[in-house]
């Protein structure tokens, strides 16, 4: 192995050993990969500056700044409320409440949404005396599961229309077959079966629970306003190269304007709260990946995998995902699936197959591998801190009794969706 290439390739091992250990560093540790690359000059800084996804930070930024208005406003924890007292048992409502959790979590991040929800199934459990342990895991892997389904939905997805100039009406349907957002659908469908099945027992009357006072309906207003304008915005930038970031950003501006002129210091408020760590990080992992793409490493990554696979598409297909959901399940998705993306296209490349099944396929078991683990996603890990504090010690056999079923029969559903529909 030549030169740079295996320098790269040691960079790229110790970056994701560290990023293992070091969980609450990985941003840190990431960037010290970068700096050794521009430093060990496999990349010059202006082909790291334009390896970057600008279009998709602008997405990811813009959202996250709309979505932290969308919370305060009230409005996901007032309808979670409405739903739970029109629910008959204690077990439906939950039910009811984890499904809310995954439409919330396609425009609010994961760990915003179980903050949200979280309050509400404690309290129903509290008052039906009952153990809300399984209550808030279901509310943490639900929330996980919607996150690739759209382009706002979580940085995944984001990096998977960078990567394929999917705009937002491509994750619906694209190059005329349906798209990733309804395997995602069919993989929520099957899984509240078996969400139902572990809740039905709890057939406790549920108690009713005050409504939440609603703050304002302008962020929510903002939301659809949004969606709108993305769902256009392909005729005005069909090659995904701009204008989606730039509605989000501008979006995400206005109302941190509009909550800084509602009440002095809302606006920093929501500015302190930005989640600057996983911006820096993704900038980071577009570097990062960009470097093994230009030295060949990826290139080479691809040979290796489609000599243990196979020339056959449906075997690499199954191989993908079933390597995606135990990777994914001890390891963060963004820098895998960032990896992966170039990876799958040169495998599909070398034997003939369409890459777009295989990606899609990747990217699901990738977002929902997360879900086996108290530790495989950032909710997971909130919602488990929020069961500390109630004084309740979750084990991993206890989340993954639920999580392993749940993303098993997701992740086949969802699978054998995507290769009907694209076979």
């Amino acid at each position: 192995m030549e030169g740079p290439k295996l320098y790269c390739l040691v960079v790229f091992v110790v970056v994701y050993v560290a990023l293992i250990v070091w969980k609450s560093r990985r941003t840190e540790a990431l960037w010290v990969g970068v700096l050794a690359l521009l430093v060990g000059r496999v990349l010059s800084p202006g082909e790291a500056f334009h390896a970057v996804e600008w279009n998709v930070l602008g997405i990811f930024a813009g959202i996250l700044l709309l979505a932290e208005s969308f919370t305060d406003s009230g409005m996901p924890l007032r309808i979670a409320d409405l739903l739970i007292d029109r629910a008959k048992t204690v077990g439906g409502a939950i039910l009811v409440v984890c499904l809310f959790s995954g439409f919330v979590s396609i425009f609010v991040e994961n760990v915003a949404t179980v903050l949200i929800v979280a309050p509400v199934a404690l309290e129903t459990a509290r008052r039906a005396n009952i153990s809300p342990v399984p209550f808030l895991i279901g509310i943490a892997v639900s929330s996980n599961l919607q996150g690739a389904g759209t382009l706002i939905g979580d940085p995944p997805s984001m990096i998977l229309a960078g990567w394929l100039k999917m705009d937002f009406n491509s994750f619906f349907w694209f190059q005329g077959k349906p798209s990733i957002f309804w395997a995602v659908q069919v993989g929520a469908v099957a899984s509240t079966v078996v969400l139902w099945l572990m809740f039905r027992k709890y057939k406790q009357p549920v108690t009713y629970l005050e409504p939440q006072k609603l703050e304002s309906w302008v962020p929510t207003v903002a939301i659809v306003a949004l969606i709108a304008c993305l769902a256009v915005s392909p005729a005005f930038d069909p090659d995904f190269h701009w204008l989606g970031g730039t509605i989000c950003v501008v979006f995400g501006v206005a109302m941190l304007i509009w909550e800084e002129l509602r009440g002095r210091g809302r606006g920093a408020k929501i500015l302190k709260r930005f989640d600057w760590n996983t911006t820096f990080f993704l900038i980071g992992v577009f570097v990062l990946v960009e470097a093994m793409v230009h030295v060949g490493l990826i290139d080479d990554l691809a040979g290796s995998f489609a000599d243990l696979t196979g020339d056959s598409p449906l075997v690499i297909y199954v191989s993908l995902i079933a390597l995606s959901v135990v990777f994914s399940a001890f390891v963060d998705n963004i820098p895998y699936i960032t990896t992966m993306i170039p990876l799958v296209r040169h495998v599909a490349e070398g034997v003939g197959a369409n890459e777009v099944p295989l990606i899609f396929g990747m990217v699901l078991g990738a977002s929902l591998g997360g879900n086996i683990t108290p530790f495989g996603a950032s909710a997971n890990v909130v919602a488990v801190g929020l069961l500390r504090k109630e004084g309740l010690h979750v084990s991993t056999r206890e989340f993954v009794k639920i999580g392993l079923p749940f993303t098993i029969v997701a992740t086949a559903a969802g699978a054998a969706f995507l290769w009907w529909a694209w076979r």
